[in-house]
């Protein structure tokens, strides 16, 4: 019998070329114009030099030297490790027609149908992990914000000093990312004086929105706080129609419509309005979003070890130190234990909650950020509307706050509009690809 040799080869455009190849080989049909039946030799594709002493398929199988039947060729799967003998750069699958038993048709078409299936469930059970896995990372954002907002208004309300509070949660904040970088849970990053130069404008932003978040807190229910926080995407429009030059399209001035009548029709109808948690709060949209005009104006360079949780962690160290001194010079440092127990508070329970806000404000940002990194913008904008619902939805249950139906009429049609506005965002960006 004339040995013929045939390539089979996976390509990027089909993973499971490989096992179309051994489907073929067991029904018998030609490959590359020769039947399997004339098969003495055969190679399976791979790169000269190749000194592995696998061969694998798209999905990970492993086959090793065996008979080839006429009208039923086939690899068997063996153990990780076996060697494999080469000719001419390729591995060489040796065959003899003579060697072959009758009852080798049946068992090589099973193996092929195992393997197959055994590959399909494995793919479909490693996407069924990647989605558990970001469901789960969606609902610990969710819940560390919900605990963060809780703990933080409890906190606010017996202690009524929005810097040492914010400071202390920078200095959690900066305690948990030097946990990670001393560890080795996260890659410390390196980081030029360059770097820092364009991270310190976002720095003092940061600082400014969390400051002024927690003023707002201590002033206002939960509830009204996050409902005029849903306009930053009308603060976001003219930041960038002033500093980036970026002129929105008429769909997106129609969403702020709703965004802009639904805040102003809540406060109008806010059982615990006042000024001083309403500007707070607007000065909270303001900073916020010029940080993010400001990254987009300055671009930082995250190259190597510099990923968005490494820059969130080093924003926080930076704002932590920022905030010191007009914390020290405004305040005072109120939160020890004699000035708490002084006040008639129970020190233990202040203490817990606040450390507890303090954990919850830097786990929820950071798995934000986590989320970032496997899904779109736009996809990660609508989940922070939905994450919006859900915390004034609970705070509301919570704190029991009341709520009149023209006030939760607000409250929904801003959160509308914030919805409609991503959805345009996202189709405009799907024209700029295009």
């Amino acid at each position: 019998m004339e040995a013929l040799g045939v390539r089979t080869m996976a390509t990027t455009a089909s993973a499971s070329a490989p096992d179309r190849g051994l489907a073929m080989m067991a029904a018998g049909r030609p490959m590359g114009g020769v039947a399997m039946g004339q098969c003495a030799m055969v190679a399976i594709g791979n790169k000269k030099g190749s000194t592995s002493n696998e061969l694998r398929s798209g999905y990970g199988l492993h086959y090793q030297r065996t008979s080839f039947l006429p009208h039923a060729g086939l690899l068997r799967r063996t153990q990780r490790g076996e060697n494999v003998p080469r000719k001419g750069g390729l591995i060489v699958v040796e065959a003899s027609a003579s060697s072959a038993s009758p009852g080798d048709d049946a068992v090589g078409a099973g193996d092929a149908g195992s393997g197959l299936e055994t590959a399909q469930a494995g793919v479909g059970t490693s996407e069924l992990a990647a989605t558990l896995k970001l469901g789960s990372l969606f609902g610990l954002w969710y819940l560390f914000n919900i605990y963060f907002n809780i703990y933080n208004k409890q906190v606010l309300k017996v202690f009524p000093f929005p810097l040492n509070i914010t400071n202390l949660q920078f200095a959690v904040g900066a305690c948990i990312a030097s946990f990670m970088w001393i560890t080795g849970l996260h890659k410390k990053p390196t980081i030029t004086a360059a770097q820092l130069k364009l991270i310190l404008p976002l720095a003092c932003v940061h600082t400014l929105g969390n400051l002024f978040t927690n003023m707002s807190l201590g002033k206002v229910a939960v509830s009204f706080t996050h409902t005029i926080k849903a306009m930053e995407p009308f603060f976001s429009v003219i930041l960038s129609a002033l500093f980036l030059g970026e002129v929105p399209n008429p769909l997106v001035i129609a969403t702020l419509v709703p965004i802009v009548g639904g805040v102003a029709l809540a406060s109008l109808t806010e059982a615990s309005f006042n000024w001083a948690g309403f500007l707070s709060a607007m000065a909270s949209n303001v900073t916020f979003q010029s940080r993010n005009v400001l990254s987009k104006k300055f671009m930082v360079k995250k190259e190597g070890s510099l990923d968005n949780i490494n820059l969130f962690s080093i924003i926080t160290v930076m704002s932590f130190f920022l905030l010191l001194p007009a914390t020290i010079f405004v305040e005072g440092i109120k939160f020890t234990p004699n000035l708490l127990q002084a006040a008639g508070l129970d020190v233990k329970v202040v203490a817990t909650r606040a450390l507890l806000a303090g954990v919850c404000f830097h786990a929820y940002q950071q798995v934000s950020y986590m989320i970032l990194a496997q899904v779109s913008p736009v996809t990660h904008s609508v989940g922070n509307c939905v994450k919006r619902v859900i915390v004034i939805v609970t705070s509301v249950l919570f704190f029991r706050t009341p709520v009149s139906t023209v006030n939760a009429l607000g409250t929904g049609l801003a959160l509308t509009g914030v919805f409609a506005y991503s959805q345009v965002k996202a189709k405009k960006g799907d024209k700029k690809i295009k």
